[in-house]
């Protein structure tokens, strides 16, 4: 099948140049002055701190915190500033999107990766905590830092060169190093789709490492940390499953589907059964399993004794999610989360308490409903608008995909719309682990078309209440969004569609785009082609009537290549579509450096009030 825009994979073609210029000059033109009238109120509730890391250490805890603009990584306990990311964009010259740390427990060592414009490659640095100085700079960054007495362990993702055992890119390896000596220990003759996680258990150990193929199987490794020649696999799954931990000599694992089990002389044992509910997550803390469990989307905590007896459940006034940043075996920090509040920050010991929280201002009410899809399947969503206000414009979110949930979440621009009036929807759509592995898998490959028929029985659910509804999604959201725009128009008012995948027959040639094949399926083979030619929304553009649509991405994608917008943007035109496109300059798939940030949330936020006709 020939595409008559392939053209616009070139991101260097003047033409593609020159397209992306005048398109952001018709936005500019239509949006106006709107997003200046409203910048100061996203940029408000941007700027609120929000603790995004954590690492416990014997020297304190360091977290990365968002605040004012800034990126920090600091101690909790003194304030103590380790980096900051205004002063890396002055030694740089350009603007910096800080992205992960990792610390040892010592407190001695700490690596952080951050790039230029939001790309996902960057760089690493780890720095020596006594005195400041910057041990090693690697290029392109390293992931999955695990330190050792001696050196550390690390992850490197091949994006476009061979694999040191001659497997072709994209594809991952797990090294160590020790000194400048660097060896490879894990991953030989893995290809394309294969994904590793390595842990270190809190006695320090034992090295747990997870290796998936996809978003849905996962095998277990286990073996002394400093041998990685005796790591062996000890437990497969053909459901998502991670490590919890070792104690008193026995390896607990948790599945997703809510099972926790405990390995010991290669005897298994089921020590909390499978739940009605998934399980999000479980760490062991003072010999108590914390268990989380997703409730309708909702993070629910349960703490069990080690032999799997249930000591106590703890429920969250409006609904929220819960997660460990980190734990030490005595204690952990919990994450907070809801629609309303940006964090709370828990210790846990023996008990749950607060140690920092940060909420909105205001009286929102946050409620759950349910749709229900083409085969009689009942869809969750969440609504939040102010207390008391009677609505009738919805901004709905989705995403539906790589077994992730969509649970509450502060969203920046989201309250703004709240306080004018505007009622908030995030729907729960097949394709996402809100419901565990049967609720994905009937969201992937050749049933995709599930995630489209929930997100338009939402809408119709909507539109038949009187809602105007503006639909949003973002990466593999932004391939929902613009599957359903080419089926059903009618049920948007308007539609926005973020750093999209869209051109299906075509993913896998862009960027890392084939590590995506065991999610959505192989457009080289005939069956599954035919399936992708059926919703792909790039190959589905024809004359109708489309709503106000705003497509934006970021040159600095190196995740999803920026040519599924600008084909579709076209595509779209040459229908005569209302189409607008943003190309944001400085912006990756991970997202951009603080201001940049707000100026397109700002704007999407504009386009929102417009097309809806808030004021």
């Amino acid at each position: 099948m020939e595409d008559p825009h392939i053209w616009m994979e070139n991101l260097n073609d003047e033409r593609v140049l020159k397209f992306i210029e005048e398109e952001n000059k018709r936005f500019r033109k239509f949006i106006g002055d709107l997003p200046e009238k409203l910048i100061d109120d996203v940029r408000k509730y941007y700027y609120l701190p929000n603790i995004w890391e954590a690492q416990i250490t014997k020297r304190g805890t360091f977290v990365k915190i968002n605040e004012a603009g800034r990126q920090l990584i600091k101690l909790l306990e003194t304030g103590e500033i380790i980096v900051d990311s205004k002063k890396l964009e002055e030694e740089l010259g350009d603007e910096v999107l800080l992205q992960s740390f990792t610390a040892d427990r010592e407190g001695k060592r700490l690596a952080y990766n951050f790039s230029i414009g939001g790309a996902d490659e960057g760089i690493t640095r780890i720095i020596d905590l006594k005195t400041g100085e910057i041990i090693e700079e690697i290029k392109p960054s390293l992931w999955n830092i695990v330190f050792l007495d001696d050196g550390y362990y690390f992850a490197r993702f091949y994006r476009k060169e061979k694999t040191p055992d001659g497997v072709s890119a994209p594809a991952e390896r797990i090294f160590l190093k020790k000194g400048e000596e660097e060896v490879m220990v894990f991953g030989e003759g893995l290809g394309s789709g294969y994904f590793m996680n390595l842990h270190k258990s809190t006695d320090g150990k034992w090295a747990m490492l997870t290796v998936t193929f996809g978003w849905n199987k996962a095998d277990i490794y286990l073996g002394p940390i400093d041998k990685p020649e005796k790591w062996r696999k000890v437990y497969s799954s053909d459901v998502p499953a991670h490590p919890i931990d070792v104690i008193n000599g026995k390896f607990y694992i948790y599945t997703r589907e809510g099972k926790i089990i405990a390995i010991k002389n290669d005897k298994v044992e089921e020590i909390i059964p499978e739940n009605e509910f998934p399980l999000e997550w479980a760490i062991i803390v003072n010999d108590k399993i914390l268990a989380s469990y997703l409730v309708h989307a909702s993070s629910k905590l349960k703490v069990f004794a080690l032999d799997g007896m249930l000591r106590e459940e703890i429920s969250f006034e409006t609904p929220a999610q819960l997660y460990p940043l980190d734990h030490d075996g005595k204690q952990a920090l919990l994450r907070y989360e809801s629609f309303t509040a940006p964090y709370r920050l828990y210790r846990f010991r023996d008990k749950l308490e607060l140690i920092d929280e940060v909420e909105v201002e205001g009286e929102f009410q946050v409620s759950e409903d349910f749709a229900v899809s083409k085969d009689g399947t009942r869809v969750h969503y969440f609504m939040v608008k102010k207390k008391g206000t009677k609505s009738n414009k919805a901004w709905v979110f989705g995403y539906g995909g790589f077994n992730i949930a969509l649970l509450p979440r502060f969203i920046p621009q989201v309250i703004p719309f709240i306080e004018r009036g505007g009622t908030f929807v995030m729907a729960n759509l097949r394709g996402g682990s809100e419901y565990g592995e049967e609720w994905h898998r009937a969201g992937m490959g050749e049933n995709k078309q599930n995630v489209f028929d929930d997100f338009i029985a939402v809408l119709e659910k909507l539109k038949s209440e009187g809602y105007k509804v503006a639909a949003w999604g973002r990466s593999n959201g932004g391939l929902l969004v613009s599957a359903v725009l080419t089926q059903r128009p009618d049920l948007m008012d308007t539609a926005l569609i973020g750093y999209p995948v869209i051109d299906m027959l075509r993913f896998h040639k862009l960027y890392i785009g084939s590590v995506w094949i065991p999610e959505y399926g192989n457009p080289d083979d005939p069956k599954d082609r035919e399936f992708l030619l059926k919703y792909s929304p790039y190959h589905n553009v024809k004359p109708q009537k489309y709503p106000p649509t705003l497509i934006y991405t970021g040159l600095y994608d190196d995740r999803v290549h920026p040519a599924h917008a600008l084909k579709f943007a076209k595509k779209l035109k040459d229908v005569g579509a209302p189409v607008y496109l943003r190309v944001e300059t400085k912006s990756g798939h991970m997202g951009a450096s603080p201001e940049t940030r707000v100026k397109e949330l700002a704007d999407l936020l504009a386009f929102v009030v417009k097309t809806l006709t808030i004021i």
